[in-house]
């Protein structure tokens, strides 16, 4: 009898084989992670530091690559930079990889999900070019979309390669997603999570890339932080919380980061479906967008780039409440029209600072609407940039843990976790990944899974209980009395027994109907003209064991036989009967 299988991990092969094609996915991710961080620095040392003369500060863990110009800073350039860097990002992503518009994320779970893994091959390079350009041009964007479709761009093309199952390519692609994610923003295992927790916008994991997405994301930070160091991105204060009493205001920040979240998606997808809808040449829009960004940045310019700086100087409490809620609301839009207008970039880099520069403002008052309960504002700010982006991609756990291992403090997990649960709770209807699915069972990739775990578990007695009694021939069943009985039961198999009870052939209604409207031969035929080889299927089996039988011979009924006396006829089990028994333990399971 067969057994289902319902895997913990993809069924890539041999275990030697999951970790060889992990560590190698790894290893490509980190590479990527290193050259995708050097265009970065490089292209923003181009536009912004030498032709602008802008230099924003950047987190304490990441030190410039490449010294500083001594161009004076010239606000004219800035203005217009962003158009610039949407029109070369543009012309370059609509010429060589559409898919590479965006922010990168959505399209790394739309191949996920509804393409089985695959990915252009072009698509890594063309999106990490197009990024480059984009955010170092001035646009507000983050790393964090450009290296998850960088990541699972690996991941694809290695499994293609090596001509690998959809599952497989799949399980690759999110180990790809982590591993990039948690290279460059040295957060090892929140990248493992995050690959897992942003498929879906309920609370639920895809488990199956857990141990992939491990191994990848590990062998990828190791190899990135040799390079370019192991400090975590930023440098905090040692928060601390040891006092119950401070949850009423983190209250009151996890529901202004809610709003917030809500008023960034919503502000986000009404600039992107603006764009949509504009009737000019795709390839414009990113300079359309630009075109305001620079505006903005020529009054704003912290809501320019990253935008990390402004997180930096928040955890010293260094910026005022005015500061920092005008650079939100800056940021909030920046984000929209550098990437929701078609450029390339992420939007967690955004997220973590709209939500920081919140989390700042709300702790400076709260500190002083309540001196006495000892608040510290950039306790705040870190706790705020997880709860932002909780809420704005419905990722509480994986978020939590970013946070706290980009900025290595640990001491505020608790305030965190309140935080982002409750930020989560609020704004489970808006989230800034489309293409999230609501939750395992709506996953197209599962549906098979589900069906065989569920038919699996049911026995087929459950399936015939109370159908004990069945209808039987004997070999010299003349034809009237098969299409006597035929008509009075419900039966579609009828087995047929020798003159000792054992089961020797079976007829199938499809044979009766063959014949049922040939009245000539109806005196002629008996049950051995119309029969045929049995198709033996042994009564504790389960339906999944069941339905195998029926997909393989092509019949909609079978004979079942005493597990142990294979010619003696027990029951009939008929399509019917599995779907019926599947719809009521899925109902019964519901309930």
């Amino acid at each position: 009898m067969s057994q289902s299988h319902s895997p913990s991990i993809p069924p890539i092969g041999t275990t030697g084989r999951l970790l060889f094609l992990c560590v190698l996915v790894g290893a490509v991710a980190g590479v990527g992670a290193i050259g995708f961080y050097w265009l970065l620095e490089a292209s923003s040392h181009f536009f912004l530091d030498y032709l602008a003369g802008y230099r924003p500060e950047g987190p304490a863990g990441e030190q410039p690559l490449i010294p500083e110009t001594d161009t004076p800073f010239r606000p004219w350039v800035l203005l217009i930079l962003p158009a610039i860097g949407g029109l070369l990002s543009g012309l370059f992503v609509y010429r060589f990889a559409p898919e590479a518009a965006g922010h990168g994320t959505d399209a790394a779970i739309e191949s996920y999900h509804f393409r089985a893994g695959s990915v252009r091959a072009r698509v890594p390079l063309v999106k990490a070019i197009a990024s480059a350009i984009t955010i170092g041009t001035g646009g507000s964007g983050g790393r964090e979309g450009p290296i998850a479709q960088i990541g699972a761009g690996f991941g694809s093309i290695i499994a293609t390669r090596l001509n690998l199952s959809r599952t497989e390519r799949r399980a690759l692609v999110a180990a790809g997603m982590a591993a990039g994610i948690g290279a460059i923003f040295h957060a090892p295992l929140a990248g493992a999570l995050f690959a897992a927790e942003v498929l879906y916008r309920e609370m639920d994991l895809e488990y199956e890339v857990l141990v992939p997405s491990f191994i990848a994301s590990i062998v990828a930070y190791s190899i990135f932080a040799v390079k370019y160091g192991w400090s975590p991105v930023f440098s905090t204060p040692e928060f601390v919380f040891q006092n119950p009493a401070q949850l009423l205001p983190y209250l009151v920040l996890a529901v202004v980061v809610a709003l917030g979240a809500m008023v960034y998606t919503r502000v986000f997808y009404g600039v992107h479906n603006g764009f949509e809808r504009l009737k000019v040449p795709r390839w414009l829009k990113p300079a359309l967008g630009g075109l305001v960004v620079g505006g903005i940045g020529w009054f704003v310019p912290d809501a320019l780039g990253a935008g990390y700086g402004v997180l930096q100087k928040g955890f010293t409490s260094e910026l005022s409440i005015t500061f920092l809620l005008v650079v939100a609301g800056a940021k909030i839009v920046t984000t929209a029209f550098s990437i929701g207008s078609g450029g390339s970039g992420g939007v967690f880099g955004p997220a973590v600072v709209i939500g920081g520069a919140l989390g700042g403002a709300v702790g400076l008052i709260m500190q002083q609407l309540l001196p006495n309960l000892g608040l510290d504002p950039g306790a705040f700010v870190l706790v705020a940039m997880a709860g932002f982006f909780a809420a704005a991609a419905n990722c509480p756990i994986s978020t939590i843990i970013m946070v706290s291992e980009m900025t290595g403090n640990y001491h505020l997990l608790v305030p965190s976790m309140f935080v982002c649960v409750l930020a989560y709770l609020f704004t489970r209807r808006f989230t800034l990944y489309e293409k999230q699915l609501p939750s395992r069972l709506d996953a197209p990739s599962k549906m098979g899974n589900m069906l065989s775990a569920v038919l699996g578990k049911i026995p087929i007695q459950r399936a015939i209980s109370g159908e004990e009694n069945f209808a039987t021939f004997q070999e010299s069943t003349g034809f009237r009395q098969i299409v006597k009985t035929y008509a009075e039961t419900d039966q579609s198999c009828f087995p047929i027994l020798d003159d000792a009870g054992k089961l020797i052939a079976v007829i199938h209604d499809r044979d009766i109907r063959h014949v049922i409207d040939q009245a000539e031969l109806a005196d002629l035929v008996v049950a051995r003209d119309l029969s045929r080889k049995p198709q033996r299927l042994p009564a504790d089996a389960s339906l999944l064991d069941a339905l195998r039988h029926m997909t393989v011979s092509g019949l909609d009924a079978l004979v079942l036989v005493d597990p142990g006396d294979t010619t003696r006829a027990v029951g009939v089990l008929s399509h019917e009967q599995l779907v019926r028994a599947y719809d009521q333990e899925v109902l019964s399971a519901s309930d």
